[in-house]
């Protein structure tokens, strides 16, 4: 489940990061070339999902871009065009999804504090902390002891008193189960 949201509550995405922006189409589009459109591939901000946008004519996007793609008026895209499984990407958009989770991470940090700080075993002999790359159980004791003296404020305040960075495991941990199957979900539930 993911952490910090309401399965009932269907959210929207409002910001995607670029992956990839193919200006010919798919390589293996057969199509005469002016028949084909740009493409971008996307990673969604709050909802970790992938997508495949269409872009107003003349538009051009940079990899790790934000777009906008809420509800309202987009200076950039004309659409979503579909929804994207990790095998769907191509080697550019594999290679900076990573990157992309990372700064969605920074931009939720209330919301992975709160699983940092709130977070408990899966089973009587697992904690979901050590689902997250690099957390052993040394590593998993001194968050447990940390934050029953004071709940972590930030991330700043959680690398200075557990001395170790968490971006990167939790980043690696959305990664992990964008990629493939999971049996516990931590952060993404494919639907």
């Amino acid at each position: 489940m993911r952490a910090g949201h309401d399965r009932n509550k269907r959210e929207f995405e409002d910001y995607a990061y670029v992956l990839d922006f193919l200006e010919y189409g798919y390589p293996e589009d057969t199509r005469p070339l002016h028949q084909k459109k740009p493409i971008t591939l996307a990673f969604g901000e709050k909802q970790f999902v992938m997508m495949e946008l269409t872009l107003k004519d003349g538009k051009t996007v940079e990899l790790a871009e934000k777009l906008y793609i809420g509800k309202g008026k987009r200076e950039k895209v004309e659409f979503v065009s579909k929804m994207l499984k990790y095998d769907n990407l191509t080697p550019t958009a594999k290679t900076e999804l990573l990157y992309v989770i990372k700064e969605a991470v920074k931009f939720q940090e209330e919301r992975f504090i709160e699983f940092l700080n709130n977070c408990g075993p899966l089973t009587p002999r697992m904690h979901s902390l050590q689902l997250l790359p690099g957390i052993g159980k040394t590593s998993m004791w001194k968050v447990i002891e940390e934050r029953e003296v004071r709940k972590f404020e930030n991330f700043k305040d959680f690398e200075e008193r557990v001395r170790k960075n968490i971006i990167d495991p939790i980043a690696k941990r959305i990664e992990e189960e964008i990629k493939q199957d999971q049996k516990h979900y931590l952060f993404v539930k494919w639907k």
